[in-house]
């Protein structure tokens, strides 16, 4: 067992860091999505949009472990949380599957595209009455001669404002129940594709999130991801690469939280002491500091499970449900540190505003608690 990075992890890992700081390192969110494409295309340069796909088409090459270790320094370097969390999604929950699963035809119209950020996908499944249950999907995709015909909305969908691609599920068979559910990479600029206007949302803000709506929409055969029927199961595929990889972004942000808590309680001076001495303080950074480290190790666990194509569902579950909520919790505990400052806008008020999500996007802590659950037989 070697806890250790090698030469090559590390330098990547510096160099991300390095340019992303260059380019983010004192930005905040703007929630522009003129300014989110350019960040897309300024991600794709640093390889943030392509970690995990074929170095053919340009991309990294990269194992799970590599992309969420990458995509750490990127949430380091980047107090932008939702541009971060944006760019992950594009590539974890719609790269993923179209480099699995699209015929070699889409594949080659895609993915040199979606490496270099020029194409951002989003990925549409949520539906108003359909979430954590995926059995419960409306979204409909009826079998024509030459394709299918899509209708229905989806109620929230990742970058979907400015989506060039929407990977969706749609119901192509409604008496299989589970089996019936199937996978499309969608071009975004079809007729009867209605992107919504922006959500309004608590945090995330780099991040445009929208609804879908399908009318009548036709979509050629060749955009069907696997085969009818195969829906759920690529849904579960690229759900493992996100909930593996993306929550990288929130080890990072700890990471650069933890600093932040650790300059300020050196720094800051209360009835004559610096609040460093003081143990209320000392200890609450130590329990952020055991937080992340035990949530780093379930992470790398999970994506190392990934990689070597062994039982990961348990694993992965339990790395989502840890990362989350360290971050819901130390950023409540840097707001503490920080005081009245911390109760500002940006800094660790807007890392709390960040962390909520993640409670929710991915599957719920909830349903993560279910799965390992049910593989310890309960």
């Amino acid at each position: 067992m070697d806890f250790g990075l090698s030469a090559v992890q590390r330098n990547r890992c510096d160099r991300i860091f390095e340019e992303a700081s260059a380019r983010w390192g004192g930005s905040l969110a703007s929630g522009d999505p003129d300014v989110t494409r350019q960040d897309f295309k300024l991600a794709g340069k640093i390889g943030l949009t392509g970690l995990a796909l074929p170095t053919e088409v340009g991309g990294g090459g990269l194992t799970a472990l590599d992309t969420a270790l990458c995509l750490e320094a990127f949430g380091r370097a980047c107090p932008d949380t939702g541009l971060a969390f944006a760019v992950a999604a594009h590539l974890l929950a719609c790269a993923v599957p179209v480099r699995d699963f699209a015929s070699d035809q889409v594949r080659d119209q895609l993915l040199a595209g979606l490496v270099t950020g020029e194409v951002i996908a989003s990925n549409a499944m949520t539906e108003d009455d359909a979430g954590s249950d995926i059995g419960n999907i409306r979204v409909t995709a009826t079998p024509v001669g030459d394709g299918y015909v899509l209708n229905g909305e989806k109620s929230w969908a990742s970058n979907a404002v400015i989506a060039d691609l929407i990977v969706t599920y749609a119901v192509t068979d409604p008496k299989a129940g589970f089996l019936g559910l199937s996978a499309f990479a969608v071009p975004a600029d079809l007729p009867g594709i209605t992107l919504g206007e922006p959500l309004p949302k608590m945090g995330l803000a780099g991040c445009p999130a929208g609804r879908v709506h399908f009318d009548n929409c036709h979509v050629p055969a060749e955009f069907l991801l696997g085969e009818e029927g195969q829906g759920a199961a690529i849904f579960q595929h690229s759900m493992a690469w996100e909930r593996a990889c993306l929550f990288g972004i929130y080890l990072g942000l700890m990471e650069r939280q933890l600093a932040d808590c650790v300059e300020r309680a050196g720094q800051r001076r209360q009835f004559g002491r610096r609040i460093a001495e003081f143990q209320a303080v000392s200890h609450r950074i130590a329990v952020m500091k055991q937080r992340l480290e035990a949530a780093r190790l379930l992470l790398y666990r999970a994506c190392w499970l990934l990689d070597q194509e062994e039982e990961h569902v348990s694993a992965v579950a339990l790395s989502k449900v840890a990362v989350s909520e360290a971050a819901v919790a130390n950023s409540l505990d840097a707001i503490q540190i920080f005081g009245g400052a911390g109760y500002l806008a940006g800094g660790a008020e807007e890392q709390l505003r960040d962390s909520v999500p993640t409670t929710l996007f991915s599957g719920t802590t909830e349903i993560q608690r279910e799965l390992v659950a049910r593989e310890l037989g309960l």
